[in-house]
């Protein structure tokens, strides 16, 4: 039998977690047994007041730490302690989302910023497969491939680059798996040693992660309605003087913003002078739905010195996991190198793939639906925040990507605000999930490219019931009956 178990809903760990803990404790202190049931997840839901969801999170840890073990249609059931490897005393701590993060599991999710699985083109990406299986090429493409990527799509993805100005005559080109590992690479070869590297703030936490986990030094510089402020940004390098900055100039992963060509003239000037590194994240840059096209930091920059970041992953398919990243030879040498040392090879299937399917012109035709289809949902998704979000809220109304962030009026808590929402169908990511140097409690980020504009409307249409609803009691717990209008 359980003890009595308490959580607390203002802590900075999610619910979920401190939960996992508590039952943990139980069972590796013997207040538990090995061999008893703990109660299913809705019955223990409904004592603690909390979303099954919750609870099904807690035990899905416990399960991944051999702690207790499912069995389908008889419940969960105690397996340790025993005398087996303390995984998780031996293992370092994992990375935890804080307060405020749901499971991307509500039926109108604006958590994942990713395209929508409906808009894939899947007759014409099996159409592709096949020609590149039936190839003469097919047998040495499912051979072992070099760490630096398919020849053939690193030699069309520089030709591309070239074309639009993203890569010199000096540069080379690195196929990676995703921008996510290009973010590893960067950290790995140019912050491995505790050295400090500048973020925006807020930031997509898999960029912020993957520098702190490496232990480098991470500082953040406050993201304003155009993008990364760039007088923060010379205060922090003249104080920090940081080896790395890593940016991401177009529709920026949570806010949505873009940085104006001015801006990013002065950001590559100051990097410049303080022989700062600057790497280019374009993850978004092909989704633009509207206003003119803005020259890339690596366009612009005239020392040839900048890294520049991009993938597939928004505009096709995602579960191909195909980036890349163009640099100066020697440093894509170097970057190959420690590519090399994590995975040997590389997955040549999925490049040839890709390859084909741009090279035959059905990517770009793809692209022209994304584009269609992107700029109905964007202009759903503000129309809906103008309609239904509370008087006092604010949020980024940007010209293209996946992202809009929204400032609600305070005092309302956004990783609260999460877990109403969530139980009213409507899921989303809370500000303090992006955070890196400033809370932003008050903020949250909707991505709106994986639902349809009615998914839309309708999701904020309640999000915007409960986030009213959420700072009317929180203006009577602070005794301010103020409304806004």
């Amino acid at each position: 039998m359980l003890p009595v178990i308490h959580l607390d809903s203002d802590a900075d760990m999610p619910l979920y977690r401190q939960l996992h803990e508590k039952i943990k404790s139980a069972i590796l202190g013997g207040e538990i047994g090995r061999g008893d049931r703990l109660p299913p997840t809705r019955e223990l839901a409904g004592l603690l007041g909390l979303n099954r969801t919750t609870v099904s999170a807690a035990y899905e840890l416990l399960e991944s730490e051999g702690l207790i073990r499912g069995h389908v249609g008889r419940g969960s059931y105690v397996e340790g302690p025993e005398e087996r490897l303390d995984w998780p005393a031996l293992m370092q701590p994992a990375d935890t989302a804080p307060a405020g993060h749901t499971l991307d599991s509500a039926p109108i999710s604006f958590a994942s910023s990713r395209p929508s699985e409906a808009l894939f083109p899947l007759d014409e990406f099996r159409a592709t497969c096949r020609e590149v299986v039936d190839s003469d090429e097919a047998a040495q493409i499912l051979q072992l491939g070099p760490a630096a990527g398919y020849g053939p799509l690193r030699r069309y993805l520089l030709r591309q680059a070239r074309r639009r100005g993203t890569a010199g005559e000096a540069d080379d080109i690195l196929i990676t798996s995703g921008c996510q590992q290009a973010f590893d690479l960067l950290q790995r070869v140019l912050a491995a040693h505790g050295e400090t590297v500048l973020l925006e703030d807020p930031v997509y936490p898999g960029l912020r992660n993957v520098f702190l986990r490496g232990g480098a030094r991470v500082t953040g510089v406050p993201v304003g309605e155009h993008g990364i402020e760039v007088e923060p940004l010379a205060r922090a390098i003249e104080k920090e003087r940081p080896r790395l900055m890593v940016l991401t100039p177009n529709f920026q992963n949570p806010t949505g913003t873009t940085i104006p060509e001015i801006a990013r003239r002065n950001v590559l000037a100051l990097a410049r002078r303080a022989g700062v590194v600057v790497a280019e994240n374009d993850l978004y840059g092909e989704l633009r739905y509207r206003g003119g096209e803005i020259p890339s930091l690596k366009r612009l920059d005239p020392s040839g010195d900048a890294i520049y970041l991009s993938s597939f992953s928004k505009i096709a398919f995602p579960g191909l996991r195909v980036g890349w990243a163009i640099g100066p030879r020697h440093f894509i040498a170097r970057l190959t190198e420690a590519k090399q040392l994590s995975d040997l090879h590389s997955d040549q299937l999925s490049q040839a793939v890709l390859l084909r399917f741009a090279a035959s012109g059905r990517l770009a035709t793809h692209h022209q639906k994304m584009l269609a289809r992107g700029r109905e949902r964007l202009e759903a998704t503000i129309e809906a925040c103008a309609a239904h979000l509370p008087p006092g809220s604010r949020f980024t109304r940007p010209e293209g990507g996946m992202n809009i962030w929204i400032r609600l009026p305070e005092p309302v808590d956004a990783g609260e605000l999460a877990a109403r929402a969530s139980r009213e169908g409507v899921s989303f990511v809370a500000g303090s999930h992006f955070a890196v140097s400033r809370p932003h409690s008050h903020s949250l980020r909707l991505s709106f490219a994986g639902l349809d504009p009615e998914q839309i409307r309708s999701g904020l249409s309640i999000l915007g019931k409960v986030a009213r609803n959420s700072l009317d009691h929180a203006r009577e717990r602070n005794g301010d009956t103020h409304v806004l209008v």
